[in-house]
Formats: structure tokens, sequence, C-alpha cells
């Protein structure tokens, strides 16, 4: 799992070469699909560095090798989804322990901390760690702090080094959840934290076709660790799922310049629309900590929130006329998709978002289609009737 070392310091380079030499044996451009759940050994213990794939996989290795470089960290861990890998991390936490974290987090991962590790002795602390006073006040006896930046769905943004000064201070272990930032645009290994995590299902596969998580950390104790507990429960990314993720790194830079560029340009547009109250954006000069944004990221990603004029009565008549966006939940993808959080991702918060809070994937379509679907949407109060296709 330690990275190979690539001589380009360029992303999109790295992206498409790091971990990914031919093939020796044929010359393969291509990582090849390694399927073997077992590997031959010469005499017992003498191999070819692969035992059993649940611990170590070719096409797996060389994907983890590939997030390490992106990342800028040393070893790389790829799960079955981004809850296994969540739940990996969380294995390091023992009864006794207090693990303090954003109160504004992906409801997948308010659902670990207050319904799985805190019947477990674990103890949690939420607080908003957006605010810098509160940084100062995170209990000097955390195990570790859980922090995402850009918060989902409020897109609240953290500040990841002071964070992590204080994280140092007190000895605590800072696990940054970079999924709305993709290391293109953010690298918390870089800002200080110890262990950086996504849910690979979103802008590193960008296609919403395979469900994976990864994990990076530069701290050769912490990968000790949790490559003890990946073989003992085995949350490992099949090779197949493995390949598709390489593939998709391949785009990376450039879909997320795409993302981009789209969210920038749709964010500006919803400010000035009358049925929109407020957008939540970190390129927007509107954005509390848009200076933030600034200094700790590279870019301002794909997601934007916004609050709409009236309650959940009217949010969903408008989500009921979208014809290019697609209600569905997760995002990363390069269609865009848009979800109400109360209702959908965040339904079983222990804190609810708003009724009128909406959230939006930006994808990489034509901008001009997505503002004209934003217009036809919010124009009118009443559902629109989508036409069935009749061919068959």
């Amino acid at each position: 799992m330690k990275i190979n070392k690539l001589k380009s310091k360029a992303f999109s380079t790295k992206a498409i070469h790091a971990g990914q030499e031919p093939d020796p044996s044929t010359g393969a451009v291509m990582t090849p699909i390694t399927l073997s759940s077992t590997y031959a050994q010469k005499a017992p213990g003498k191999h070819k560095g692969y035992e059993y794939s649940r611990v170590s996989n070719p096409t797996r290795k060389a994907l983890e090798h590939c997030i390490s470089a992106l990342e800028e960290g040393s070893f790389s861990f790829a799960c079955a989804s981004g809850v296994a890998a969540s739940s990996l991390i969380f294995e390091i936490l023992k009864p006794g322990d207090l693990l303090v974290a954003e109160e504004d987090l992906y409801g997948g991962s308010l659902r670990i901390l207050t319904k799985i590790l805190k019947p477990r002795g674990i103890s949690i602390h939420l607080m908003d760690l957006s605010k810098e006073d509160n940084i100062f006040k995170i209990p000097k006896k955390a195990k570790m702090i859980w922090l995402e930046s850009p918060t989902n769905p409020l897109m609240k943004l953290i500040d990841i080094k002071k964070v992590s000064a204080v994280a140092k201070k007190n000895k605590s272990l800072l696990v940054v959840d970079n999924t709305f930032m993709s290391p293109f645009f953010q690298k918390p290994l870089l800002l200080g934290a110890d262990i950086v995590l996504h849910s690979a299902t979103k802008y590193l596969s960008g296609h919403s076709d395979i469900v994976a998580g990864v994990i990076t950390t530069h701290c050769p104790d912490l990968a000790e660790s949790l490559a003890f507990w990946s073989k003992s429960l085995g949350p490992v990314l099949s090779p197949f799922d493995s390949y598709l993720l390489l593939r998709s790194l391949k785009t990376l830079a450039i879909r997320m310049k795409a993302h981009e560029q789209n969210a920038l340009e749709l964010a500006l547009f919803l400010e000035k629309q009358k049925r929109v109250k407020k957008v939540l954006y970190p390129g927007l000069k509107s954005h509390p900590q848009h200076q933030l944004a600034l200094k700790q990221m590279s870019g301002f990603g794909g997601m934007i929130s916004f609050y709409l004029k009236g309650g959940k009565k009217e949010v969903f008549e408008c989500l009921s006329r979208f014809q290019i966006f697609t209600l569905a939940e997760s995002l990363g993808g390069v269609e865009s998709l848009v979800e109400h959080p109360a209702s959908m991702t965040h339904a079983a918060s222990p804190h609810p978002p708003s009724e009128s809070l909406i959230r939006i994937s930006t994808g990489i379509e034509d901008v001009k289609d997505l503002k004209s679907d934003f217009l036809q949407a919010l124009k009118s109060k009443k559902p629109f009737k989508r036409q069935e296709n009749k061919a068959r």
C-alpha cells in the first residue's frame, strides 16, 4: 500500500500514471483485473507479495497507490463503501474514548456515531466547528476529531489548520472527510489532518456506477492499525470496482474543473432568482467563509445548497418539475442531481436541516440547459408532468 514514487508532481499526470505501470507479463497499458482470491507460494510464507485477496490484491493495490499520490499521503486503503471506510477508522476507538465531531455531517456518519458508536460506550460530542472560538473549546481528552469541510448539507467551512493545531496539542487524531472537494481542490493531509476519507462513490468515481470508499494517511502506525482491522474485518473493495475507480480517476482533474465552472455560474444565477432565499456556495463572495475557501482550497467544487422561499409544499412542487436535474440521493456524478436533505439524505439526523433547504450536485452538462431547467422549475407552483416515452 506504500506509494511508488512518480517524478511528476502534476495532479492530472499522477491520476493517470501513479501505481499503474504497464503489466510486466503482457505490456498491457491498463491495469489488469486480477480476480484470483488466492496466490501460489513457492514455500510456506514465500510468495510474490500476495497471499489472499482480502489482504491484498494487485488491482486494488494499484488503486491505493494512485489515491496516496493524489492525496499526498503514504498509505491508502480501498473499501467497499464510504461507510465501510468510516467504520474501519472508527475501529481505532475503544469504549470510554471521546469522539468530537462537527455537528453538520453526512446523515450516514451521524447514524454511525449516534446509533452504533454511542451504544458501544464511545462518548460523542457534536460541535459547530465552523465557529473559530469553538475550535479552541474542543475537549483536551478527545481521542478523535471528525469533520467535513465543506459540511453536508450546509456548506460550512472549517479551518483545518487550526483544528489540526489543537489536535496535535491535545494528541487527538484528526480525520477529515474530503468527499465534497476531492483531492483536486483540497488536500487535508497537507493542512495537518492525520487521516483523510472519501466516499469514492462520489467525485472520485464520478459516474454513479460504483460504491466505494478510500482512506489515506501518512502515519505508519495508523496504517499498521488500519491494515490489521482491514485484514481482520474484510471491508475491502472488489478487483472489478477497483479497476473502474482507477479508470475514473484518469479524468478526475478535467471533471472537477467542469463541475466547479458550472456550479459557480449556477450559484450566481440562483442568487438572482426571486424564489430563492439564500444560496450556500463557498465560491460566492456572499458565503461567510469565502476568504477561508480561498485560503485552504484551490477551488470551490460542484456542491450547492440553497433555501427556497416557502415550506415543504413549495419545495416538493419545485423538485417535481425538474427535467434535466434528477431527483436522487448521492452526488459527484457527471449528471446533475437535486435532493431534499430533510427527507432524503439527512432524514435520520438528530437535527434534520430546514424543510426549505435543497441540495444540488452540479453535473457537467451545458450550464445553459441547467439554468433553463431551474427557471421552469422555479416559476410555476404547479407540479410538472413529465412526458412519458411511449416508444418501445
